[in-house]
C-alpha cells in the first residue's frame, strides 16, 4: 500500500482580494499550504483557512516567503541568513498559534518562491529555516525541492524532511523549475499532469526517494487548479496508492523503517 501526500497551496487571499479556491481544494488535497501574510493571506485569511483545514481533517503547513506582498515572493530580495531565520520565525510562530487556538498543531514548513529556488542551493538559506522551525518545534517538518540541500539543512537541525515534486509546474534536467514566465513554467492540462506524476512514482524516477515519503504540490491559483488536484489524485488512488496527510505519511514511513530493522 504506496502512500503519497498531495498538498495545495492555499490562503493567499489578501484582504478584499481573492485568490485561489481553497474550499474546493480542500475536498481535494490532504495537507495545506498555508500563506502566512509576508508574501500572500493575512491574519483572518490564516484563520478562516486554518479553520476549514480542521474541519475536513487535513494536514496543516506554513508556506513562508520574502516579505513582498506586490511581487507575490517570486523577487529576491537578496536577504541576510539571520534576516531569513527571524522572518522564517515570525512567519511559523504566527500560524503555529493560530493553529493552537484552533485546537490543530502545525505539522510542516515549505518555503514559497523566490525563497524555494533560492534554498534549492543555497545551504546557508536552507540552514537558517530549518533553524527557525527547530527553535519552534522540532518535530515540524520541512517540506523542500527533491534534489535540494533543504534535506542536509534539515538533517543538520534533527528535524524530518519530506521531499516535493509539483504537479503543475515544469522542471529543467537539473531538477530546478523553469522559471515563471518562459515556456513549460506551468502544466495547466490535468491529464498530463496526472500522467506525469503516475510515471514519477511508478518508474521510482526522484532521486533518492527510494523508501521515502514524498509529496505531490498543487498550486490552489494555477489554471485549472482543482481539475489538476482531482486528476492526479484519481490517477494514483487508481493505480494502488492511498492518500495519507503529510504527518501521517512520516508516521507511517518511520514505523515501518523500525519494524524492517528490528526484523
Amino acid at each position: 500500500m504506496p502512500l503519497v501526500d498531495l498538498n495545495g497551496t492555499l490562503g493567499e487571499s489578501f484582504g478584499a482580494w481573492q485568490k485561489g479556491m481553497d474550499e474546493a481544494m480542500l475536498r481535494i488535497v490532504s495537507s495545506a499550504s498555508v500563506a502566512c501574510g509576508m508574501h500572500a493571506g493575512d491574519p483572518l485569511v490564516m484563520q478562516t483557512t486554518v479553520a476549514s483545514a480542521r474541519r475536513v481533517g487535513a494536514c496543516i503547513g506554513a508556506e513562508i516567503g520574502y516579505p513582498d506582498l506586490q511581487g507575490y515572493g517570486q523577487r529576491d530580495l537578496s536577504m541576510t541568513p539571520y534576516e531569513i531565520y527571524v522572518y522564517s520565525l515570525y512567519q511559523i510562530g504566527a500560524l503555529t498559534a493560530i493553529c493552537r487556538a484552533n485546537g490543530v498543531r502545525l505539522d510542516y514548513v515549505k518555503p514559497h518562491g523566490a525563497l524555494y529556488r533560492r534554498g534549492f542551493q543555497e545551504l546557508a538559506v536552507a540552514k537558517s529555516i530549518a533553524r527557525a522551525i527547530r527553535d519552534t518545534d522540532k518535530d515540524v517538518i520541512l517540506v523542500g525541492p527533491r534534489g535540494s540541500v533543504f534535506e542536509e539543512a534539515a538533517a543538520g537541525n534533527d528535524i524530518p524532511f519530506v521531499s516535493e515534486v509539483f504537479a503543475d509546474r515544469g522542471y529543467r534536467e537539473d531538477g530546478t523549475l523553469i522559471p515563471k514566465g518562459e515556456r513549460g513554467d506551468v502544466v495547466s492540462n490535468p491529464t498530463v499532469a496526472a500522467e506525469r506524476m503516475l510515471r514519477l512514482l511508478q518508474e521510482n524516477t526522484v532521486e533518492g526517494s527510494e523508501g521515502k515519503p514524498l509529496t505531490i504540490g498543487v498550486h490552489g491559483d494555477s489554471p485549472n487548479a482543482t481539475k489538476v488536484a482531482f486528476a492526479v489524485k484519481e490517477a494514483l488512488e487508481a493505480n494502488g496508492f492511498t492518500m495519507a496527510g503529510l504527518r501521517s505519511l512520516v508516521y507511517i514511513t518511520n514505523t515501518l523503517d523500525k519494524e524492517e530493522s528490528s526484523a
